[in-house]
């Protein structure tokens, strides 16, 4: 039997290369020897969105175009709408009493995101508590496995502990996932900003055009000492380099332009240039699947739907274990 695996998006937009090196690429792979899970995580996302729901519910069908379009099969993957998974909230009340709220404030991730949201003493208490919902998401499917970049590892430790602690309590009931880190957890934003972020507009999205590739390649940001294409230039950190290494097959190219670019041999234009070759002929595929999928707005549907059904037949399983387990699955 696969082992399962369980990943997941808030849905928030169109997606970019970020989330393609961070985690769709790994999917695609990960498809063809696991049972995998994935995840649209719309009440997540209206923890800090519930005075603007349009926002989720009109990225969820994007969300699916963007899987499909990267490779994700859904006769091999199912896609699950978090919100249509009745027993996911019914876990997360059962979990919230397995963990104090000062546990969950300290976990350094809902720290970091209270930070950067904002929220001062304003914090919701859906969004204090969304790594206990986030337990609940992972097993309600009864997950093995948890891709994520290594920022997340305390989510997935939060969800340990609390498997821990219900079976301690009640009985061996609940999978304890592992975390499996991904290769590119992070991909640096085309004007040098540590991450690609809609919020910043740095990113290339997996939708967008040639031309629109084209711009964008050719308005990144670059090594900044380096003045003229004869100037020895910086590789190291340097946005371009770590686009090509991520995604220019062409290793011996890669490392003729790093060779030539440290010795002031070659132009930022020459660079840029190739980098929009390799990011445009990795993309074409994506652009043909999804152009085909937007013609059949009937079949996203179908898909959600599919990924619906199988979902709450292994969700509402876990429910009746765990009610089970805590004595509450009354019979009258």
């Amino acid at each position: 039997m696969k082992k399962r695996i369980l990943t997941g998006d808030r849905p928030s937009g169109k997606l970019h290369l970020g989330h393609y090196v961070g985690s769709l690429a790994n999917r695609v792979k990960l498809q063809e020897d696991y049972d995998q899970y994935i995840l649209i995580a719309d009440v997540q996302a209206l923890t800090d969105n519930y005075d603007n729901t349009e926002k989720v519910t009109n990225s969820v069908k994007e969300l699916v175009l963007g899987y499909v379009a990267a490779g994700i099969d859904p006769e091999k993957s199912t896609i699950v709408l978090q919100s249509q998974i009745p027993a996911i909230a019914e876990l997360t009340v059962f979990y919230l009493n397995l963990v104090s709220l000062n546990r969950v404030l300290r976990n350094p991730t809902v720290k970091a995101e209270i930070e950067e949201k904002g929220f001062g003493d304003s914090i919701p208490a859906g969004f204090a508590m969304y790594p206990v919902s986030q337990a609940a998401d992972i097993t309600a499917f009864e997950a093995n496995l948890i891709p994520v970049g290594d920022d997340q590892l305390p989510m997935i430790e939060q969800t340990r502990e609390i498997v821990r602690k219900f079976n301690n309590l009640y009985g061996d009931t609940l999978i304890e996932p592992e975390a499996k880190i991904s290769e590119f957890p992070r991909l640096i934003g085309l004007d040098g900003k540590a991450k690609m972020s809609k919020s910043l507009n740095n990113g290339i999205y997996l939708s967008d055009s040639v031309e629109e590739v084209n711009k964008k390649v050719m308005s990144m940001y670059t090594d900044p000492t380096r003045l003229k294409p004869t100037d020895p230039g910086h590789i190291e950190g340097n946005p371009v380099f770590v686009y090509h290494e991520a995604f220019n097959p062409d290793k011996s190219e890669v490392e003729d332009l790093k060779a030539r670019y440290r010795k002031g041999k070659v132009g930022d234009v020459e660079v840029k240039q190739k980098l929009a070759i390799a990011i445009n002929n990795m993309l074409e595929p994506m652009r043909q699947r999804r152009a085909e999928l937007e013609k059949n707005p009937e079949k996203i549907n179908l898909i959600l739907k599919n990924g619906i059904e199988k979902g709450r037949a292994v969700s509402d399983e876990v429910l009746r274990k765990v009610k089970h387990a805590m004595g509450i699955d009354y019979k009258f």
